[in-house]
């Protein structure tokens, strides 16, 4: 749906503790566009999208990320690096900061909704101090219809002010930047960044928790299609790993790029109403469906804009390595209406590996699928988040853990039962390096990681033979349809194969010591799927 009509009703956010404030209310896309480069918060390029800069944050700030440690979520969040705590009295204090900071100030006000499914459906309602952060929540989040903002109820409530800046002597925080998410109050409360991604992770991060525990349904940080045979595929892995590039295929339909819910109905659904991709060195050659969906309604963040020809310049950099662009999901012309897939019959592992060490593509068992699932190796790509600044080999369990409030093992177990109950084959993508690690080698080339993956849906790859990685144990296919042979062993591709295998060794030990804090979780079927050396 391209709803650009202007809604007239007029709304009161005083029951949130914002008095006085110049209430702009569900702003069409066309609205927030035009305001934005009417208050020089913004540029028009070329193609029609609109570029803006985040500034001083162009990634999001981990040890920044709070959740409010109180009745409901004591004694079930993972607490840790990944989930700190914050003291329910230091969030009141500080969020009625901010809505005091944002009284008698312009805001701009969104009612949307999350998770494509009725049956799980979350309404949120967004209030942002830019009109190009509400126009991010168009994009990203699912838009209603006009006649359901009639009686819009708000579950969750969620408040981004950029300028505001916290005082960490006084308000608990780390610095002056904090997200901060209270399942209590359902509120998500962002302050002092002004990137865009931190509301996204935000939503979605209470997503991961909601729905495991209240709805007993598995939220996936993966991307989904379906093809013609009404066969789903799903696609984890990290930023920069390819879940949006692969997943939009000409020849399936996108159901979405990022964040998903496995029900048990045994459908999958779009948590989101649009796409969030890197644009680093985009092209139409290599990835046409993103680069066309990039126009009007578009937001561009942190590219280089050549003056002259007011164009897009991909490869510069210069700003961040994290260049990214949203918009909603009807920009991708072939689409799954309604969001939702039936009938999981793949699922995609994708990694980057800096090391170039995994193949591009093995097959992997119930065992292997679930500690993989639970390692989550990839490299972690420079730019994503605040202080990378290269490349450098990561793990985040369930390809996911920066969102992920439960213990790791909640989530891999729930995706194990629900794999082995729909027959799901489990792939490992490695569309990292060949030929050598990251510096030497040479990144895997997207032409065949597709052909890759086309081999696998199509049931190409079901009778060749398969033989097993010395170290991790997986299978590598001997032969695929339109790749060539000799890529598909790793070890074939390094000129010293005996320094391959001394380095399949060490990356297989820091799978091991990475997986050493899962192991008393992890049951006999689990701990087999481990490197054999």
């Amino acid at each position: 749906m391209n709803n650009n009509t202007p809604f007239t009703q007029s709304i009161s956010l005083e029951d949130m503790g914002i008095e006085n404030a110049k209430i702009h209310y569900q702003l069409s896309a066309d609205e927030l566009h035009e305001r934005t480069i009417a208050l020089g918060q913004g540029v028009e390029v070329n193609n029609g999208a609109l570029a803006i800069n985040t500034g001083a944050y162009t990634g999001r700030s981990p040890e920044d990320r709070f959740i409010v440690k109180d009745s409901i979520t004591e004694n079930k969040v993972w607490w840790g690096k990944v989930n700190i705590p914050f003291e329910p009295e230091a969030f009141d204090a500080l969020y009625k900061k901010v809505t005091a900071y944002l009284s008698n100030k312009e805001v701009y006000v969104r009612d949307s909704y999350v998770c494509a499914d009725p049956n799980y459906r979350l309404n949120v309602r967004v209030v942002t101090e830019t009109p190009w952060a509400n126009l991010f929540c168009y994009n990203m989040f699912l838009r209603p219809e006009s006649n359901q903002l009639e009686n819009f109820a708000a579950d969750w409530t969620l408040l981004c002010v950029p300028s505001f800046m916290a005082d960490p002597t006084v308000d608990g925080t780390r610095q002056s930047n904090f997200a901060i998410i209270n399942f209590t109050k359902k509120v998500a409360l962002i302050g002092g960044t002004g990137y865009t991604g931190e509301m996204k992770k935000g939503i979605f991060s209470a997503l991961n928790f909601i729905l495991p525990v209240d709805k007993n349904t598995l939220p996936m940080h993966c991307s989904a299609n379906v093809g013609k045979k009404g066969d789903t595929a799903i696609f984890f892995g990290l930023s920069g790993t390819g879940k949006t590039t692969l997943s939009a295929d000409p020849d399936r339909k996108l159901i979405g790029d990022d964040e998903h819910g496995w029900t048990n109905e045994n459908t999958v659904f779009n948590f989101e109403g649009g796409c969030y991709a890197k644009v680093i060195n985009l092209s139409e050659e290599n990835e046409p469906d993103i680069f066309r969906a990039i126009k009007k309604g578009a937001i561009l963040e942190n590219v280089i804009i050549n003056k002259e020809r007011n164009k897009v310049d991909y490869e510069d950099v210069s700003i961040t390595q994290n260049t990214r662009v949203s918009y909603p999901i009807y920009h991708i012309d072939n689409i799954q209406p309604g969001s939702i897939g039936n009938n999981p019959k793949n699922i995609f592992f994708l990694t980057a590996d800096s090391f170039g060490i995994l193949p591009p593509i093995a097959k992997l068992t119930p065992g292997q699928a679930a500690y993989h699932f639970i390692s989550g190796y990839t490299a972690k790509v420079a730019g994503t988040e605040a202080g990378v600044t290269e490349p450098q080999p990561n793990f985040s369990a369930c390809f996911g853990a920066p969102f992920m409030p439960l213990h790791p093992t909640k989530y891999a177990e729930m995706l194990s039962k629900k794999m082995k109950d729909a027959n799901v084959k489990v792939w490992l993508i490695n569309t990292g390096w060949t030929g050598g690690p990251y510096g030497i080698g040479n990144r895997m080339k997207l032409k065949y990681t597709r052909a890759m993956i086309t081999a696998a849906l199509n049931g190409e790859l079901d009778d060749v033979e398969f033989v097993n990685h010395k170290v991790f144990g997986i299978a590598i296919p001997q032969t695929c349809p339109n790749v060539p042979s000799e890529i598909l062993n790793p070890r074939n591709t390094w000129e010293d194969q005996d320094l391959y295998d001394l380095k399949s060794v060490e990356l297989g030990q820091k799978f091991k010591a990475n997986f050493a804090k899962f192991e008393e979780f992890a049951n006999q079927e689990i701990m087999a799927g481990a490197p054999v050396a």
